[in-house]
């Protein structure tokens, strides 16, 4: 079994050719052929992650985005972060979250703590 690293788009383009093979009969862990599938998407993974990385949306995208997800207006986000007036600041941002607001958004609304803790886009002055 001669497994190289993905160094390349080449080398990329070649290690998708040969794990596709195995996605219309996926092979039985523990095999010779299942462990090859296993180490090439560790590979292709590894790949991709390094050279498509996903930035996480800001917090006042992430927050809009789970609202239009769950269909959640601007009062349903009053119990995470007070008044009325104040979710309308956050979502303009005017105001930004407190630790607060950030716990209890991702605990209510499951929205990634990771994306609720990133410094938020500021305005463009005009």
């Amino acid at each position: 079994m001669e497994i190289r690293p993905i160094h390349t788009a080449a080398d990329y383009r070649a290690a998708l050719r040969e794990v596709s093979v195995y996605f219309d009969n996926e092979p039985e862990p523990g095999t010779p052929d299942g462990d090859r599938f296993d180490v090439l998407l560790t590979l292709v993974d590894a790949y991709e992650a390094k050279q498509f990385p996903i930035d996480l949306p800001d917090p006042v995208e992430a927050i809009k985005f789970r609202m239009e997800q769950a269909g959640l207006t601007p009062k349903d986000l009053v119990p995470a972060i007070g008044r009325l007036n104040r979710v309308y600041e956050i979502l303009a941002r005017k105001r930004p979250l407190t630790l607060n607001m950030i716990w209890r958004l991702h605990e209510r609304f499951g929205i990634p703590a990771e994306s609720l803790i990133r410094p938020p886009k500021l305005p463009v002055a005009a």
